[in-house]
């Protein structure tokens, strides 16, 4: 596997100390997802792009979180999982729902069930979905235009976790607690 260097705003290539920062604002710390993916300008740029507009969509930040959980589940990406995970709960998803989720269950709220059997669907059969699937997602109070935000979401988690996957990165410490192997 790739050894990608964890860095810090200073030591980062130059093109990507714009996007950290704008990361180290939002979380407040500096995940190592994030530094690690700073070794290449282009995708930390992407990212803060693609994730701005994730976390101004039409979704709350629990459903959005939902989302990201199921997808670093779907994709066995260990880093992401414990990642959102926290993030998760931080957002006031309940331990139950997240629990579900890190063990292949379906969330018990509807909503979150709908978000996370499409999010789930979408990886598993690469978006290729019955007007059943997303009638149902529909039918539990979604909008076609949040179809493609659930869109939006997955395709911006796959990028990260399939980094997470390939970088074998360590998680954060404020991480830890929530390990998780697939």
């Amino acid at each position: 596997m790739p050894n990608y260097p964890i860095h810090t705003i200073a030591s980062a290539p130059e093109g990507s100390k714009s996007g950290l920062e704008q990361l180290q604002k939002a979380f407040g710390v500096m995940p190592n997802i994030a530094a690690a993916i700073a070794n290449s300008p282009k995708l930390i740029n992407s990212l803060v792009g693609v994730f701005g507009q994730v976390h101004s969509s039409s979704l709350t930040e629990q459903e959005i979180q939902i989302v990201l959980l199921t997808d670093a589940v779907a994709n066995s990406s260990t880093y992401a999982v414990a990642f959102h995970t926290g993030l998760a709960l931080q957002a006031k998803v309940s331990s139950d729902e997240t629990n579900a989720i890190r063990e292949g269950r379906v969330p018990t709220d509807k909503r979150f069930a709908a978000l996370s059997i499409l999010a789930k669907t979408l990886i598993e059969k690469r978006g290729h979905l019955s007007e059943e699937e997303v009638d149902s997602f529909l039918s539990a109070g979604f909008t076609k235009e949040q179809v493609l935000e659930v869109i939006a979401i997955v395709a911006a988690s796959t990028i990260t976790n399939y980094f997470a996957t390939i970088a074998n990165l360590p998680l954060d410490d404020a991480f830890e607690q929530y390990a998780w192997r697939g």
